[in-house]
């Protein structure tokens, strides 16, 4: 039996991940459920598949070696060979995977395994679009593109990994790496000074302070903002802002950016430019998997 490619994302528990989205495509626990009712009774039991997972379009990879893991959970056996560098480039018609294998298994695992990679890829292509419009023309090269926290639930550690293999970066991974004050923190703070205060005050080492208004800025500084987020401003404010700053912190632009608008913004001087749609809104991409009976 072949080793599974190495894979591993800190906090991501892989083999869990599989068990449980096979199982809720098997139905396991519901009345009725635990089977794939068509490849039950239609292949036979001993019957093998050959195939190849293929791009449909232009695409930066990302998620095979999980795909991987749906096959192998269900065919210990299978052989699978991975084709393809995980945030690599690839064309139309690239051949991904190739693998050989018990044919009830591969059918049954198809889905969950596409699922996966169309998402992924999916959200690693999207990145690359971003990374390159922010780049054109040589803009900033010390700006960084980041995602957020505007993830599927359960597929945060996945969505993140794909942001990656696509060439962003990630910003915090959840509620506990930092403190994030936005406008409703202020506002049940009194105002962004006193908000600061309240997270530094508690020992919070990372503190990353919304603000909208340049008038927002000094205050959030004085009281320890160790990250200023300069929400929804356009060029012309987030010059100023960053020249206010005069790198005291880093400084990040979002809010309302996308493909026509990363690079003005990003031109500014800005130190990260966070887009929330990488994860949120990217669709899925055009992968298949044709099988061949042996």
């Amino acid at each position: 039996m072949e080793r599974m490619t190495d894979f591993h994302i800190i906090g991501f528990d892989l083999s869990a991940f599989v068990q449980r989205t096979l199982d809720e495509d098997l139905g396991i626990g519901l009345p009725g459920g635990g089977t794939d009712v068509t490849a039950t009774s239609m292949i036979p039991v001993d019957a093998r598949f050959s195939g190849v997972m293929d791009s449909r379009d232009a695409c930066s990879i990302a998620g095979l070696p999980v795909a991987e893991a749906f096959f192998r959970a269900l065919d210990p056996d299978v052989r699978v060979e991975i084709l393809a560098e995980e945030g690599a480039q690839v064309a139309p018609g690239t051949d991904l995977m190739r693998l050989e294998g018990n044919a009830r298994a591969l059918l049954t695992a198809e889905r969950s395994a596409l699922n996966t990679v169309q998402h992924l890829t999916g959200i690693a292509t999207m990145v690359r679009e971003y990374v390159t419009a922010m780049q054109a023309g040589g803009g900033n090269p010390d700006c960084t593109l980041l995602d957020t926290r505007k993830t599927i639930p359960g597929l945060r550690h996945l969505e993140k990994y794909a942001v990656r293999m696509g060439g962003g970066n990630n910003h915090r991974m959840g509620l506990w790496d930092a403190a994030m004050i936005k406008d409703n923190h202020i506002a049940v703070a009194g105002n962004v000074g006193e908000a600061v205060r309240r997270a530094r005050d508690a020992g919070v080492v990372d503190i990353i302070c919304e603000v909208d208004r340049i008038d927002q800025i000094e205050p959030a500084l004085k009281a320890g903002a160790t990250r200023l987020l300069l929400d929804n401003m356009e060029p012309p404010a987030l010059r100023k802002a960053v020249a206010l700053v005069a790198g005291r912190v880093p400084t990040e632009a979002s809010g309302g950016i996308n493909l026509d608008t990363i690079h003005g913004k990003a031109a500014t001087g800005v130190d990260f430019v966070s887009v929330g749609r990488l994860t949120q809104s990217a669709p899925a991409a055009d992968i298949g998997l044709d099988f061949a009976v042996l």
